[in-house]
């Protein structure tokens, strides 16, 4: 008859951090170790292709911004 081993049991502390201690764990997925096959190029095109979407409401919410911020200060002006 073999003896089992006894498990050692895992006491877990709360030192109050909220993010957990992820230094033992290994794997994870496998996409992130493959890299991109993509050009510089290709990544540049991309990025200021996205950037040229979002320059209107960019635009547009600074000048709502500054719409507001001249009202407030007309109406503060006034008084």
């Amino acid at each position: 008859m073999k003896k089992k081993s006894k498990k050692e049991k895992v006491v877990y502390i709360d030192d109050g951090r909220t993010i957990a201690d992820m230094s033992g764990v290994s794997g994870g997925p496998q996409w992130t170790k493959r890299g991109t096959t993509s050009s510089v190029r290709d990544i540049l095109r991309t990025y200021f292709g996205a950037m040229r979407m979002m320059l209107l409401p960019t635009l547009a919410v600074c000048g709502f911004l500054l719409a507001a911020f001249a009202i407030v200060a007309l109406l503060f002006w006034l008084m």
